[in-house]
């Protein structure tokens, strides 16, 4: 008789591991190699994922290698200045086709048996083309690379290997309206600051994916030192981060996930004056969004709708993630001058087995941003969520414990709690759309992105 489709080989299924009544979550699904080999054809195979930014390929044949889950694909922009992912596997033997990690070739051709395809993923032909080595069975047309389906949004590219599933947009839902007042805010858009930064991780690719759910609560315990030290340091207000954890979080059904800190206690201290005496423009001139100027805050005006701008003074998104492995950190790092200056960085956690990530973290900078400003951004950046920065120090440290945690009997079958619950609204007047909840961070983002890991997991197709 064969076996539910849900069920793994113990007989446990799948939707058992999360109890929807309680808000609990089995430490078996952080270490399980069936359920990682069942998310790289459910998860992996089936949503958006970010591979990079189109500024890593800005000319006509560049290309670089990074993974969907498992599989290693071929990123490149064609002299038509399109930009095509392909599965890195030729189709004649298997052979990963292109090795280097980054360069600039019209024609990519497997050292095997010398099969070449053309920047698009197209085959293009075999050696000795009169002994016609590809063989008749199959046109040409048929013996190309698979290719994904790709879109750019604000300069970043996502590729899917569900070819007729959800749009990105449908994907992102209500939160793209949250995103577009980072990524799509300003004229000339972003660039990265070079190639990412990477570093190999013992854990689980959940336990990263699923702390980058805005996940609020651990920066009071693993962060403290940030209001402890340095430029962070509250002077005369003590090291207590409490305050720091109140705003607005925005959940979503597909586990993209938001955290919107009140800029207030900012804007009071660098003015002396009540926000409620400012002007939206005012305000944006006084703490411009991270990454951007004084001098370029007009252009948010080009972009964003008033409400978007309202919000982006008011109460913006500084962390927060998309579903199912990206974080970003949209910043304000204090100067010992007293001023703040945009910090920006996305990373994503690519699995490489049950109990192994790769930390990709790329470092965003406004392309119009004046160089000695973009080079102070760029270094402090660095120092702060870089692969050895000191908040990548923290987190990097907790997620393999987790992972090992998993792994005992007993371990794996204890539960992860998400039952601190929001039991407030939208704050009064916010514009944004979606699911939105005032006051001190909870649990409630992270919760739906298990839900939606739940409902990918267990979907009939």
């Amino acid at each position: 008789m064969s076996r539910n489709k849900n069920e793994l080989a113990d007989g446990t299924n799948i939707a058992d591991l999360v109890k929807l009544d309680t808000r609990e979550v089995q430490m078996r699904t952080l270490e399980d190699r069936e359920l990682y080999a069942l998310e790289q054809e459910r998860l992996f195979g089936k949503t958006w994922l970010m591979l990079g930014h189109e500024s890593e390929i800005p000319n006509a044949n560049d290309f670089v290698l990074r993974y969907m889950g498992d599989d290693s694909v071929i990123v490149t922009r064609t002299k038509d200045g399109e930009v095509h992912v392909s599965l890195n596997v030729c189709p004649h033997r298997g052979m990963k086709i292109c090795t280097t990690e980054a360069g600039n070739s019209p024609v990519h051709t497997c050292i095997y048996h010398g099969w070449a395809f053309r920047s698009n993923g197209d085959f293009l032909g075999s050696p000795i083309e009169k002994e016609c080595m590809h063989g008749k069975m199959m046109g040409k047309e048929e013996l190309g690379l698979r290719k994904a389906r790709v879109t750019l949004y604000g300069g970043l590219i996502f590729a899917t290997w569900n070819l007729e599933g959800e749009s990105f947009d449908d994907f992102l839902g209500d939160a793209k309206w949250y995103y577009d007042l980072m990524f799509c805010r300003s004229d000339a858009g972003m660039e990265v600051a070079g190639p990412p930064q990477r570093f190999i991780v013992r854990a689980n690719w959940k336990t990263a994916g699923e702390q980058s759910a805005a996940d609020g609560f651990h920066t009071l315990m693993l962060h403290r030192w940030l209001g402890e030290v340095g430029n962070y340091k509250k002077e005369g207000e003590g090291s207590d981060l409490a305050e720091e954890m109140y705003g607005a979080e925005v959940s979503s059904p597909h586990g993209h996930a938001l955290r919107c800190i009140d800029l207030a206690r900012k804007i009071r201290r660098l003015t002396g004056k009540e926000p409620s005496e400012l002007s939206v423009e005012e305000k944006l001139r006084i703490l411009p969004p991270p990454g951007m100027t004084a001098e370029t805050v007009d252009q948010l005006k080009n972009n964003l709708t008033e409400d978007q701008m309202e919000v982006l003074a008011w109460m913006p998104p500084q962390v927060g993630g998309m579903f199912p492995n990206i974080i970003f950190a949209f910043i304000y790092i204090p100067q010992p001058d007293g001023t703040v200056i945009g910090s920006m960085a996305l990373h994503t956690y690519v699995p490489k087995g049950p109990d192994k990530l790769e930390f990709m973290n790329w470092v965003l900078v406004e392309k119009d941003t004046p160089p000695e400003l973009k080079e102070k951004m760029v270094k402090q950046t660095l120092q702060l969520l870089g692969t050895s920065g000191m908040v990548e120090q923290d987190d990097s440290d907790t997620w393999p414990h987790m992972t090992m945690s998993a792994k005992g009997p007993q371990g794996s079958k204890s539960t992860m709690k998400y039952q601190a619950i929001y039991e407030t609204s939208k704050p009064k007047g916010w514009p944004g759309p979606g699911i939105v909840n005032e006051g001190f961070t909870k649990d409630d983002t992270q919760w739906h992105w298990w839900l939606y890991w739940l409902e990918l997991m267990t979907a009939e197709k």
